[in-house]
């Protein structure tokens, strides 16, 4: 086992822990015919579980398949290919996944600049495209002969533009004013509390407002590419309706089900690695004495680095 600073907050496991976890745990088998599915973790491939599941069962769908890049997922190796054949790769499930979201369902694709062409694509040949939206990623290594990347993508996408689930109220984003106008006296437009002027604002397809988790957050697990709680928080809130289902098919350490569950949602999660689905089963007990969301208080979001 790792040795780790006393501040480090990065989950870990006990051998008592991982044999009491993997009860929880349902297996490939249990899933076809399984009537109930609802906040399960299951261990297994989703490319070879998408077609046992039902159709339209899912108001949400959170899709963070591996990146077009060489990676280590605690011994699975997934390799870059060329752009044509990632794009196949995700022609291969993505059609069977769509068919699991509900005709007032959305579901969103994350991806990195290499790949975006290729979601895209797949996106647009399967669901009616929304949106792109951009994320600020701090974290990141720089580059001698290059720009170093600090973004991410999500593709928003639904089945009928004229009929989906989308609660803009839910995800305004509270902001410092900088240059506070008044009218007759009065705050145009804005607020002053104890963090000083603000106001909340729409949310726009570009955020920079969130924090890639790190070894003293405690929703910080080893997974390599773990997403933050606050994005996927985000993207339920908008479009998946209170105790409404959200799917994730490449669940990792967790984050959508702990998310979802935070925030009184039923969800459902497929990962092929145990250790990441025992994290998942860990950080969902978890939620259970914690469901802070770091960034997110008090129905608003709040600017980076705002406590």
């Amino acid at each position: 086992m790792k040795e780790r600073a006393p501040r480090n907050k990065t989950l870990t496991l006990t051998e008592e822990e991982r044999k009491s976890l993997q009860s929880r745990l349902l297996s490939a088998h249990q899933v076809k015919g399984n009537t109930n599915l609802i906040n399960k973790t299951i261990h297994g491939d989703a490319l070879l579980l998408l077609s046992q599941f039902p159709a339209q069962m899912a108001d949400l769908i959170i899709v963070d398949p591996p990146y077009n890049l060489s990676k280590n997922f605690n011994g699975f190796q997934f390799k870059a290919t060329t752009d044509s054949q990632y794009l196949e790769y995700l022609r291969s499930w993505f059609p069977q996944l769509c068919k699991l979201l509900k005709p007032n369902g959305s579901l969103y694709l994350c991806g990195d600049w290499k790949s975006t062409s290729a979601l895209q694509q797949v996106m647009e040949e399967n669901l009616t495209v929304m949106n792109r939206i951009t994320w600020q990623r701090e974290k990141g290594r720089g580059a001698s002969r290059n720009w170093k990347n600090g973004m991410e993508d999500i593709w928003f996408g639904v089945i009928d533009k004229n009929n989906y689930y989308f609660d803009l109220e839910s995800v305004k984003q509270k902001r410092r004013v900088l240059a506070p106008y008044r009218e007759k006296g009065m705050p145009k437009d804005w607020e002053e509390g104890d963090e000083g002027k603000f106001r909340l604002t729409c949310p726009s397809n570009f955020w920079d407002d969130i924090t890639v988790p790190y070894w003293s957050m405690p929703e910080n697990t080893d997974h390599p590419t773990q997403k933050p709680e606050k994005l996927i928080a985000k993207l339920i809130l908008a479009s998946c309706p209170p105790d409404g289902l959200v799917f994730d098919p490449f669940l990792g350490s967790g984050t959508t089900s702990v998310v979802a569950k935070k925030l009184g949602r039923q969800y459902l999660g497929i990962e092929m690695n145990e250790e990441y689905c025992l994290w998942a089963e860990k950080r969902l007990m978890l939620a259970d004495e914690n469901p802070r969301i770091q960034g997110y208080e008090n129905g608003v979001f709040k600017e980076r680095n705002m406590h």
